[in-house]
């Protein structure tokens, strides 16, 4: 059963200018495994933003905002096998997520030269 549903949209010169000018917000917000496909890009801040927006977008989908005990680098935006975007929790944003009975997450990522966006439903 459907139970939230997030959209995010994100500039994507906003999150270019985060990570040029601010030391350490890519590590914060980012996991390395996010941080290796987007540098490997050739628009790698499209990438980037798109993360972004997925990561805000779940957020809004489990309706709590950013709930405690979980961080934006451990909401991990990978891309699978056949090329779609899939969301993966890691530590202790992991176990929280799990402890409110999530039992699937889906995503939806677009982005353009200026604008990325995410969608993010949540099942239980």
């Amino acid at each position: 059963m459907t139970s939230g549903v997030g959209i995010d949209m994100i500039e994507v010169e906003r999150v270019a200018e985060k990570i040029n000018k601010e030391i350490g917000f890519r590590e914060m917000v980012f996991s390395k495994t996010e941080i290796a496909y987007c540098e490997s890009k050739k628009n790698k801040f499209e990438s980037y933003a798109a993360r972004f927006a997925a990561k805000e977008a779940f957020f809004k989908a489990l309706g709590t905002g950013w709930a405690e005990n979980t961080q934006f680098n451990e909401v991990e935006i990978i891309t699978n096998k056949e090329g779609k975007p899939e969301v993966q929790l890691l530590g202790s944003t992991l176990e929280t997520i799990n402890a409110m009975g999530i039992k699937k997450i889906l995503v939806s990522l677009s982005h353009i030269k200026t604008i990325a966006s995410a969608v993010v439903m949540i099942e239980k």
